[in-house]
């Protein structure tokens, strides 16, 4: 499966949030209004067509170059979320919080950073670790032998989700690009610690009875 890529001013290919493939998008400009307390406003309207269902995605320029080109926009319609869904592996406790955050991370990326933050806590717990101190639940499952990517992954979103509620830590622009980011972190977490051993788990269990016996057997301690 293609990893998800979310909706971006000006990019050309990403997971379009109409039929969620990953496809191409046609990019054109045009004028339309846009309406506030002082009344209408018209302003630089670019539309993305996605190739698969030719839906159109509509984006209002926010940003323009010396040259009087667009160079940023955020989408107004859908008024959906950019950021990619839960991994289908993830426990209901821990979905909860990052459906939470994929909710709001376009209004409020410092909310939704915080709220990942929670999610990786929790998920922390449901590896079996006390989900009170995220700090030292990590540090536990890295004596139990995490992989330093997956350590990392973690201490990013801790970090990053602890930063987002402080002023002065993160600039609002950077927060904004690196909010989505942690979603893929949080997925990539889930897959590393529950849905690949789980897998792998099931092949085993596939495995005619004998031959399970016999790997048992080949690596039960010896015996004086």
């Amino acid at each position: 499966m293609h990893k998800y890529v979310a909706p971006a001013f000006h990019v050309t290919a990403f997971n379009c949030p109409f039929c969620n493939a990953y496809a191409t998008f046609d990019w054109t400009i045009t004028k339309g209004n846009i309406w506030d307390d002082q009344g209408s406003n018209t302003t630089a309207i670019q539309l993305a067509r996605c190739k698969h269902c030719r839906r159109d995605t509509y984006w209002e320029v926010t940003d323009w170059n010396y040259s009087n080109e667009p160079i940023s926009g955020r989408m107004v319609v859908p008024s959906l979320s950019i950021a990619p869904l839960p991994h289908e592996e993830m426990p209901e406790s821990v979905a909860k919080d990052f459906m939470e955050a994929r909710d709001i991370v376009t209004c409020s990326p410092r909310g939704a950073a915080a709220l990942l933050r929670l999610s990786v806590q929790r998920l922390c717990a449901e590896l079996g670790e006390k989900g009170k101190d995220i700090n030292a639940d990590i540090a536990s499952l890295v004596a139990k032998g995490l992989p330093i990517p997956i350590r990392n992954a973690l201490d990013v979103v801790r970090v990053i989700g602890n930063n987002a509620v402080h002023p002065g830590k993160l600039s609002d622009e950077d927060m904004a690009e690196i909010a989505i980011s942690l979603f893929d972190l949080v997925n990539a977490i889930v897959e590393d610690r529950i849905a690949r051993p789980k897998a792998l788990s099931a092949l085993y269990d596939r495995l005619p009875e004998g031959a399970r016996k016999a790997i048992e057997d080949r690596d039960a301690p010896a015996t004086a």
